[in-house]
């Protein structure tokens, strides 16, 4: 069975996108960058969510030999312009801090009223090849930012916001119907026709 590398070592992302990819039946072995620890991370030097998703993808793909796929995601908040954006994962100087990334950002929307805490989650997917060919799709997920964090699953951004349309937030929701309607699962599952003349 060919062999595709999810480009993180974000244990709730690989877990994710596994179950994403899976439910779409790709018939691939999905393996994360922790099954290559020799390969250094990529500096997310891109502007945009896809260059970003691309230079993981790509540099996974020209390390291992094999098809590599890569997401960047993040929340962007309307009243402060689509920030955090690209700098979701470090909003509050350190990468990966969920906890502090949260609190800094409910400080800074503490007056906002329920009317202006409209925000997205965005999602870039980027599939590449050895050869150097590469697909990259975009998903979005459109919400309400609670005052306030709740729900115990998901991960980063998700106990704050709530999808429109539901009155749970994005950590309230069971996996699988966060990932049904998740910016991660959209933008996945239109990558995965570009998967099909990969599976073994």
């Amino acid at each position: 069975m060919q062999r595709l590398v999810l480009a993180t070592r974000n244990a709730h992302k690989v877990t994710e996108l596994r179950a994403i990819l899976t439910a779409s039946e790709v018939a691939l072995e999905l393996v994360g960058a922790d099954a290559y620890p020799d390969i250094p991370d990529v500096r997310e030097t891109g502007v945009t969510f896809a260059e970003n998703a691309l230079l993981k993808a790509h540099a996974l793909a020209r390390a291992t030999g094999l098809p590599a796929v890569a997401d960047d995601s993040g929340l962007c908040v309307d009243v402060l312009n689509g920030a955090p954006g690209i700098f979701s994962a470090r909003w509050a100087g350190r990468h990966g801090d969920d906890a502090a990334n949260l609190h800094l950002l409910l400080a800074q929307l503490a007056d906002i009223p329920d009317h202006h805490r409209g925000a997205h989650f965005a999602c870039a997917a980027a599939l590449a090849l050895p050869d150097g060919t590469e697909h990259v799709v975009e998903g979005r997920l459109r919400g309400t930012l609670r005052h306030e964090p709740s729900g115990a699953g998901g991960f980063g951004y998700d106990p704050i916001l709530q999808p429109d349309g539901d009155t749970r937030t994005c950590a309230e929701l069971t996996p699988d119907e966060k990932n049904a309607i998740s910016h991660r699962g959209q933008a996945f599952r239109a990558l995965t026709p570009h998967l099909a003349h990969l599976r073994g």
